[in-house]
Order: C-alpha cells, then sequence, then structure tokens
C-alpha cells in the first residue's frame, strides 16, 4: 500500500514524547488494547451494536435509549483500564452535586471554588504527578501515575459546567442527561470540548427515532470522510515524519532535505489527525442525532496567528478564551497585563498538551506570536494576503517541533537541519541521473532518515507532501463543502479507506489520544 507502506518506528510514542532508540532497531508499535474510531472492531463491532440498542431501545422512550448511550459510552471508556470507569464515575457524580450546590445558594461562590479545586486537582494528580516529581529529582508517587484517558477532556466540560450554572446560563440537568453530557464516547477521549447550554438541551429534547435515516446519512458520511483523512492522510504522512524526529532525537544529524521533509510531513500528519478524528466525532454524534459544534477550519488558511486560533482546536481555543483569558482580565487592564494574559494562558495551554517543557515552549511561542501580531495591527503596518498567509503558515511550521520533538536537544538538533547546518545530501542516484544538481549538495547513497531509507522514498514524500499541502491550503474544510464535492471526496477516498482498515499491519492511534 503506497498509502502506509512498511512502517519503521523509529521512537516509542508516550505521553511525554518519544523515547530514543536506536535507528538501525525496528519497533513494532504496542498492540492497540482500546476502542479506537479507527479500527475495526469499533466501526464493524461496537459501533453497529450501539446503534442497533439504541434505536431499538428508543422504541420505549428517551430515557431508555440514553441508559443505553451511557452504558455503552462506559463500556468504550474501559476497554483499555476498566478501573478508570470508577474515576470516571467519580468525577461525574462529584460534579453533579456541585453543580446542584453552586445554583442558587448564598455560598455559591465558595462552591464553586471546592468545585473547580477538586477538579484541578484531579487533573493535575493524574496528568502532572509524574512530570513535577521529575522535575524536581522526586520518585514519582505510588511507582508512578497512570494517566487517564480523556481525562484533560472530561475534566475541562465539567469545569465550564459548574461555572456556567453558577452564572446561571443553565440549570442542572437530571443525573442520565449529565453523565450522557460527559461521558459520551464521540467526545469523552479527545473532545470536541462541548458547551453545556449546546449538548445538555439536545439531551433534554432527545427523540431517538426522528429522523434516524437523515442522521445516518449524514453522519455516516461525515464520518468516512474523517476516517479517510486519518487512514489515508495522516497515517501514510507519519513514515515520513517519524524518522526524521526520531533521529533528531537520537542526536542523528539531519540534512536540509531530510529535516524539512519530516517536518513538512508532520505539520500535514497533525493536521489531518485531529482534523480527521474531529470529523470522525462529529459525524459519531450526528448519527445519534446529536449535533457537535465544528471544532476545525481549514486553520493552515489563516492570514494571522490569531485567525490560526480561531480555526484550530476551535473549541478548546473558545474555552481558553472564555475560561481563562477573560477571567484573567483580557486585554481589559492595559497592554502590559494584556501581554501577561495572553502568555499565562498559551503557556498553560501548552502545558496542557503534554506534561513536558517543550509542550511549554511550544505554548510560549504562540503566546509571542499573539503579542507580535497584535503589536502589528496596532501599527497598522499592512501587508499583502499572501505574505500574511505564509508568514503565518512558517511560524506555526517552526513552532511544530518542540511540540513533536522527544526533548530540547532533539528541537535544538532539529533546528539546526532546517536551517542547513549540516549541510544538503541528495542521493547518488539523483546527481548521476542530474549532474548539475551535484553544485546543490553532497552525493549520499540514501537519504537515511527519509522514510523507507530507500532512493525511491524522495519522489514518494514529495508526491505526498504535493497532495496533502494542495488539500490543506486550497480546499475548503470539509464543513464548508457543498452535498456534492462532499460525495465525490467520499467516492475517491472510500476505496483506500477500506483497504487501510482492513489490511494495514497496525493501528495509529490519534495524536490528541496523548493529551
Amino acid at each position: 500500500m503506497l498509502w502506509r507502506g512498511a512502517i519503521a518506528l523509529l521512537g516509542l510514542r508516550s505521553n511525554c514524547g518519544y523515547a530514543r532508540v536506536p535507528l538501525q532497531q525496528k519497533i513494532q508499535p504496542k498492540r492497540v488494547i482500546f476502542v479506537l474510531f479507527n479500527t475495526k472492531l469499533f466501526i464493524l463491532v461496537f459501533l453497529p451494536l450501539a446503534l442497533c440498542g439504541f434505536l431499538l431501545l428508543g422504541r420505549l422512550g428517551r430515557k431508555p435509549a440514553l441508559g443505553w448511550l451511557f452504558a455503552c459510552s462506559l463500556i468504550f471508556y474501559a476497554w483499555w483500564k476498566p478501573v478508570l470507569v470508577l474515576l470516571l464515575m467519580a468525577s461525574i457524580s462529584v460534579n453533579f452535586c456541585l453543580g446542584k450546590s453552586v445554583q442558587g445558594r448564598k455560598r455559591s461562590g465558595a462552591w464553586l471554588t471546592g468545585g473547580l479545586t477538586f477538579n484541578l486537582a484531579l487533573l493535575g494528580f493524574f496528568k502532572y504527578a509524574n512530570f513535577f516529581a521529575a522535575l524536581l529529582g522526586l520518585r514519582p508517587p505510588f511507582g508512578g501515575v497512570l494517566l487517564p484517558l480523556g481525562i484533560s477532556f472530561f475534566t475541562f466540560q465539567q469545569v465550564m459546567y459548574l461555572v456556567d450554572t453558577s452564572r446561571g446560563d443553565i440549570k442542572p440537568p437530571p443525573f442520565l442527561d449529565y453523565a450522557c453530557f460527559i461521558a459520551f464516547f464521540p467526545h469523552l477521549i479527545a473532545g470536541p470540548i462541548v458547551r453545556p447550554a449546546h449538548i445538555l438541551p439536545q439531551f433534554a429534547g432527545l427523540q431517538p427515532r426522528k429522523d434516524w435515516r437523515v442522521h445516518f446519512s449524514e453522519g455516516g458520511e461525515i464520518f468516512l470522510l474523517g476516517l479517510a483523512k486519518k487512514l489515508v492522510l495522516a497515517d501514510g504522512l507519519a513514515r515520513f515524519a517519524d524518522p526524521g524526529f526520531a533521529a533528531a532525537g537520537a542526536g542523528y544529524p539531519l540534512t536540509l532535505i531530510e529535516a524539512w521533509s519530516a517536518l513538512l510531513a508532520y505539520a500535514l500528519q497533525i493536521y489531518f489527525d485531529f482534523s480527521g478524528y474531529s470529523d470522525m466525532a462529529i459525524g459519531l454524534a450526528r448519527l445519534f442525532g446529536i449535533h457537535f459544534p465544528a471544532n476545525f477550519n481549514s486553520p493552515y488558511q489563516a492570514r494571522n496567528i490569531s485567525e490560526f486560533w480561531r480555526r484550530w482546536n476551535i473549541t478548546l481555543s473558545g474555552f481558553l478564551r472564555e475560561y481563562l483569558y477573560i477571567p484573567l482580565g483580557g486585554n481589559r487592564r492595559g497592554e502590559m497585563r494584556r501581554i501577561v494574559n495572553l502568555m499565562a494562558t498559551m503557556l498553560l495551554g501548552g502545558l496542557w498538551h503534554g506534561a513536558a517543557l517543550r509542550f511549554v515552549l511550544w505554548g510560549g511561542l504562540h503566546g509571542a506570536f499573539l503579542v507580535l501580531h497584535g503589536w502589528w495591527r496596532r501599527f497598522g503596518l499592512p501587508l499583502p494576503t499572501f505574505a500574511c498567509r505564509s508568514l503565518t503558515l512558517l511560524a506555526v511550521i517552526l513552532a511544530w517541533v518542540p511540540f513533536r520533538a522527544s526533548g530540547f536537544s532533539a528541537v535544538m538538533n532539529f533546528y539546526q537541519g532546517l536551517f542547513g547546518y549540516n549541510g544538503i545530501a541528495i542521493p547518488a542516484l539523483y546527481i548521476k541521473m542530474l549532474p548539475a544538481l551535484a553544485h546543490l549538495g553532497r552525493a549520499v547513497p540514501v537519504l537515511p532518515y527519509l522514510g523507507d531509507a530507500r532512493s525511491l522514498s524522495l519522489p514518494q514524500a514529495a508526491v505526498f507532501l504535493a497532495l496533502g499541502w494542495f488539500i490543506a491550503l486550497a480546499l475548503p474544510e470539509l464543513h464548508s463543502m457543498g452535498r456534492t464535492r462532499r460525495s465525490l471526496a467520499l467516492v475517491a477516498s472510500f476505496a483506500f479507506s477500506f483497504q487501510a482498515l482492513l489490511f494495514a499491519p497496525d493501528t495509529l492511534p490519534f495524536l490528541y489520544f496523548q493529551f
């Protein structure tokens, strides 16, 4: 299969990055034992059973259908580590009780403070205990704390619920509605982060059997197009991104072509991986009659960094703006306070993505970009649209290096390759075919850190990158397409997706599952 090939994973993914391994050592990824949207188990077994039970019990009314949906969501979450269902249920139960306490009470502020403290302490312990122990040179508590899947997402959902309830924006729903809102499997593991005021009324007025054929048609189409983004594009691009970043992490020097090929491939990989996941989540929710908001809107077509963040992970960006940046004071207290609030928001947003300093660096870079953009707007310096888009895209792509690299030494090693510090290498076969290339770089047998380390990998990478960047920069986002264009895209991608689903040797998790 051209789009996947035989992927030689040169680094092991963990919650904090990629382990250093000898590049010659081929490592098979660990078997994924929890249900993923892009696995045969989920698509051919779990999802049909969940839908059939939902529609059958829908004959009895809304509550039996919701009860089935909640049970399916718990099974989905328990598939990896069943014991973690106890944590999820405890979090849901405590926050449900807190929601009743923060509404209309004289001491609602104290209850809200207690609720926020509970949620942030829970998140902080499970996600950051190991990180801070290592930072302080201490032993991790209990020999190492296991990171529960999706704890960042379901914690943020409940923080929004408590805050909105205390403001009087929503009223506490029945327990089953609230539990489905938090545990609903399409967004439980990796979002999108949906507003309680948007979703809870949908569960309250849910009619499982009404317009179910329309829901199946619309939801199925969106889901399958998202699946194609993941299996065909994102996973295919991983074979060109992973070797370069693994080499940088192991201390090997990357040449200019290798570094830029790996970085451009990763920028597209995370684009299609997250865009594909978002579409699949939206499509899954639509199958059950629930409408999620858009979470992705062609961010690489943004004209400035502020617009990029209005297009990338839209629901998370909205959460950070409305529940962190604005409560800190936003831009209402002078320029210096605006800069402090902006940097604090982006640094915390970076840390939210992963318990490692490189994520803080990534957030800090984007914070600095936003500050510079604010100054640029203030002085009113115009630039052509093409230049604005190009500068924004370059800044975003360069900032992906610390996000993906395994550590600061790998970051510096990778940047050296990007800026030509290690020179330019060209496969000798190409120089033999076109001798003029000898003036551009030195001849090497192969480019060892590009794809499968054969000379053929360079044109393969070029074709894949050209296709990916054309889609990202020239085509509209899925939800902006008309039905005709969507149908054509589905027809064009279906055969590749079907083959990848059934015959691909590995199942690669979504990148955002580690957050």
